[in-house]
């Protein structure tokens, strides 16, 4: 017996469709989890749309439920929220987060997916991803009491570290971007803003999240000596420039990478599940609900993904009636 369901795929780079699946019955330690909210992933959804992975990261850049491969057809997403309709028993009915790509049923092993705090919203908790993202950013390069801290590039997870850093007592953050739309969701955050040209220089540390070559010279110009960026953005198959004459060396400024892929190895005792149970945790905060700023329903996400415009932080797609 099997299940209908519908998801999206990328059929070629830039042409997207829904198309129907179907869900097999769930074997003894797996759950049928009935999709009730997922999110787009901005930037890496949109490089995928357009073909972008380069072919050198196509194993590594796989979801983990993805099916087909890059650059098309492809079914891809990671941000997904629904509830357990069929599985074990402590896990009947709860609201779960997996990160599975968007399609309205799914089966997949009990393990993969992880409860929703009580007190979390459902169409919350698709930033679950996102803020274990920004975690493993802040156990990567931890701010420390009474630090100046910026992140250039208010997108998904720009917030979300700037969310995460500003809870940290005595820190002050300040988020950068050229949309001044950001300000209002700053505030909400309790962060600052300001325009690139009127950033506050001399910051013991930013976190770029801009994927622009622009941002990360500005991201090295805003640090104090000794200072370091963290780099948190992926910029598929774009080359990227930075200047590394001037003051970088005199400053001893320093670049460090952060990639969810990998737990920090500053908390190598803590395993993948803690990470996204602590992010989910997080969630609690309603202070987050600032960054789920577009919905539509399934049918609608091909022309969501296929539209350049739209300044979303994120796009909450919607699955009643599937």
């Amino acid at each position: 017996m099997t299940i209908p369901a519908r998801a999206y795929w990328l059929a070629s780079p830039g042409v997207g469709e829904i198309r129907s699946a179907t869900v097999p019955e769930p074997g003894p330690d797996e759950v049928l989890v009935r999709t009730r909210y997922t999110g787009v992933s901005r930037g890496t959804e949109t490089l995928v749309f357009h073909g972008r992975v380069p072919g050198s990261q196509h194993e590594i850049m796989r979801a983990p439920f993805q099916e087909g491969q890059f650059p098309g057809p492809v079914k891809y997403g990671y941000l997904n929220v629904g509830v357990v309709e069929r599985g074990p028993a402590a896990l009947l009915g709860r609201t779960v987060f997996c990160l599975y790509p968007h399609q309205s049923a799914y089966v997949v092993p009990a393990d993969a997916v992880t409860v929703v705090p009580d007190g979390v919203p459902a169409r919350r908790a698709v930033l679950a991803g996102t803020v274990e993202t920004a975690v493993n950013a802040l156990w990567d390069t931890p701010p420390l009491l009474g630090d100046r801290v910026t992140v250039v590039g208010a997108g998904m997870v720009g917030c979300c570290v700037a969310a995460l850093a500003a809870r940290v007592p005595g820190v002050r953050v300040e988020l950068v971007d050229i949309n001044p739309d950001r300000a209002a969701v700053a505030a909400a955050l309790a962060a600052g803003f300001a325009a690139p040209e009127r950033a506050a220089r001399g910051r013991d540390l930013v976190f770029h999240a801009s994927a622009t070559s622009a941002g990360l010279t500005l991201s090295l110009d805003l640090l104090r000596a000794e200072g370091t960026v963290t780099e948190l953005s992926w910029y598929g198959d774009r080359e990227v420039t930075v200047a590394l004459g001037g003051a970088f060396h005199s400053r001893r400024l320093g670049i460090r990478a952060s990639q969810v892929g990998t737990v920090s190895p500053a908390r190598a005792d803590r395993s993948y599940g803690d990470r996204l149970a602590l992010a989910l945790e997080l969630l609690r905060d309603p202070a987050f609900d600032a960054l789920l700023t577009g919905e539509s329903p399934l049918a609608r996400l091909p022309e969501i993904l296929a539209d350049d415009a739209r300044a979303d932080l994120v796009h909450v797609i919607t699955y009643d009636g599937e």
